[in-house]
Order: C-alpha cells, then sequence, then structure tokens
C-alpha cells in the first residue's frame, strides 16, 4: 500500500487514516478494541496453559446482537475458563427500566468483553475481567446517554501476600497514570461490590479495581476512558500470568481441593444472586450458557463448614472477610 510515493506522502496517508479512526464513532472503535483483545488474550493463555486451546461458538440474540463465546477447560492449567465478548442492542423495555437503573430512551446498545478463569491448581488463583460500554439512544437514533465500566479482580484459594501485591500494584500503577484517586477510589469499590452480604459482607476474592457508570465529561473524554479501559484490559498479561506462572507445578493434597470447592461455592453464589453483569444478561434475553460460563466446574456446599484456627485456609478467609490495604496509596 505505501511502496509508491514519497515518504511524506507515505506520513500523509497513516495520518489520514488515523485520522479516519478517530473520526469513526466510539461504538464501532470501542468494538475493535474488544475484540482484539480477546484474540490477544485467548493467544497469551494458551501459551500459559501448554495443552488446551480455546474453542468458539458465534450466537445470535433474538432482539439484536450476538457474540463470541470462546471456553478452554481440561488444560494443564486451567479447568474451565471462558473469554467472551458481545455486542448486543434493542429496545428499552418497561421490565428493563423497572429492572436496571438509569435505563431511559428508546434504544440501547451495549458491548463488552467478560473473562473468568477457574485453574485446577488450588494455588493458582481465580480472576475475573469485565469492560463494557453502554449507549442509550433517543427514537431518532442519538446518542442521550453513554457510559464504561470495568474492572478486573482476583479470588485466590491459599494467600500469598507477594501475589496480592503484585496484582494490585499493576492496576495501581495504571491507575496513577491517569488520576491518582482512581485506585483507592476503584479499589474500594471493587471491594464493596464483590461481596456476598447475604454472608455478612464476605468477600469474594482479594479485590482489584471496579467502576461503573463512567460518562465521559470534557475533562475526561470517551476517548481517555478507551484508552483506560485497554490499559487496564492488557495488564492481565502482566498482573495475572506471572502468578500462574510462579504457581502452577505446586503439589496439592485432596483436602486442598475440598476447600477450592468450598471457597468455589461462595465465587457460585455471588455470580447468581449479586452480581449486576449475569442479572442484566438473564433480564435481556443473552444467551444463558455464555452467561453463565462464569461458573466454576465443580463447587462444595458444606453445611456450616469453617476451616480450622490458625490455617492457611482460614488465614485466606480472614482476608476476605476483612478487605485490607496491599499497597500504599497517595491519600
Amino acid at each position: 500500500m505505501f511502496l509508491c510515493g514519497s515518504f511524506a506522502e507515505t506520513i500523509e496517508i497513516m495520518n489520514t487514516l488515523a485520522k479516519m479512526v478517530a473520526l469513526e464513532p466510539i461504538k464501532d472503535n470501542w468494538i475493535r478494541f474488544i475484540h482484539q483483545l480477546q484474540d490477544d488474550i485467548c493467544a497469551a493463555l494458551e501459551t500459559c496453559d501448554g495443552k488446551s486451546k480455546f474453542f468458539e461458538e458465534k450466537w445470535e440474540r433474538e432482539g439484536g446482537g450476538g457474540g463470541k463465546t470462546r471456553v478452554i477447560k481440561d488444560g494443564n492449567v486451567f479447568e474451565k475458563g471462558g473469554v467472551n465478548t458481545s455486542v448486543v442492542y434493542g429496545k428499552v423495555t418497561d421490565k428493563m427500566r423497572k429492572a436496571i437503573p438509569d435505563m431511559h430512551g428508546d434504544n440501547w446498545f451495549a458491548c463488552g468483553l467478560s473473562m473468568v478463569l477457574h485453574p485446577s491448581n488450588p494455588f493458582v488463583p481465580t480472576t475475573h475481567c469485565n469492560y463494557r460500554l453502554f449507549e442509550i439512544y433517543d427514537e431518532d437514533g442519538n446518542v442521550i446517554d453513554r457510559w464504561f465500566g470495568g474492572g478486573t479482580d482476583l479470588t485466590p484459594y491459599y494467600l500469598f501476600d507477594e501475589d496480592a501485591r503484585h496484582f494490585h500494584q499493576t492496576y495501581k500503577d495504571i491507575c496513577d497514570q491517569y488520576d491518582s484517586s482512581f485506585y483507592p477510589n476503584m479499589k474500594k469499590e471493587c471491594d464493596e461490590y464483590f461481596s456476598n452480604h447475604h454472608r455478612n459482607n464476605e468477600n469474594r476474592g482479594i479485590g482489584g479495581i471496579f467502576y461503573d457508570h463512567m460518562r465521559p465529561s470534557e475533562e475526561k473524554d470517551s476517548a481517555f476512558w478507551m484508552q483506560f479501559a485497554k490499559d487496564c484490559g492488557y495488564a492481565l498479561m502482566e498482573s495475572y500470568i506471572p502468578v500462574v506462572n510462579k504457581r502452577k507445578h505446586l503439589d496439592y493434597t485432596p483436602e486442598n481441593k475440598f476447600w477450592q470447592e468450598i471457597r468455589r461455592g461462595r465465587y457460585t453464589e455471588f455470580n447468581l444472586v449479586w452480581d449486576r453483569g449475569t442479572i442484566f444478561g438473564l433480564k435481556t434475553n443473552g444467551r444463558t450458557e455464555s452467561i453463565l460460563m462464569s461458573l466454576p466446574p465443580t463447587v462444595r456446599f458444606e453445611y456450616d463448614y469453617h476451616p480450622a484456627q490458625g490455617s492457611e485456609e482460614a488465614r485466606l478467609e480472614d482476608a476476605c472477610l476483612h478487605p485490607r490495604e496491599w499497597v500504599a496509596t497517595n491519600e
């Protein structure tokens, strides 16, 4: 394409293409980013696993849109995991207005990536991330509302403090590049959101960052929030995969697996009772198999189970009952 003409002409063509992308509707730019992120995350996870590959199912949503579900299972590392993307849209219904905050207007659009990984080894943590864009339109198709949301969090079964610090530091470093208030606020939001309130506010894991309903402003426009999501999305390769590679070869016992399945039960409870993404997907006629991909393959519900005092299992439970600061903040 650039073999003919001068270097200056080549630069001019490239600048023109960059401007065309910049002028492209935000949602089209976002869709391209989400699909590329899905490809890159899947490639990195397949390398990490060393055995299993993702298989893909494309699906269509009755009412508008569809998605690509990619699942990995029975690997060297990942017992079950999924990296899903969806691009869905439709009419705002009375049912949606009653069930979902901020639902107004005539039509809606949502696009996002959602990932959950459940390793086989209890010493390797589960992780989850989600990055999404939501738009609402009037009856003429004009955008009347837009917001961004996302985050990444960690759910260990055995607590390695250095892994927790590494995970949180990765996202703090990114947040600090954008706004020094982001990390403390988004960490707090994450701790509050990923909580089983019916279990005395016991957290699902040790948190990370979480943000939602971030509307563009003059200071922080749509391009700002898109770049922030890109940096956070790609940080998975730095925040999580090194932890997996460090722990995936550790030997474990049936007792370790038992505890992992107890904690997986807590994960299941949160996703089915409290998770807004799950509720939104089910209430907007999303694909049930893709929505419930986030659930672990095996879980255990033991009546009133408590780990032995002073055990590593009890130490993990305490970390979930009492969220802590893993890295120093500027506040």
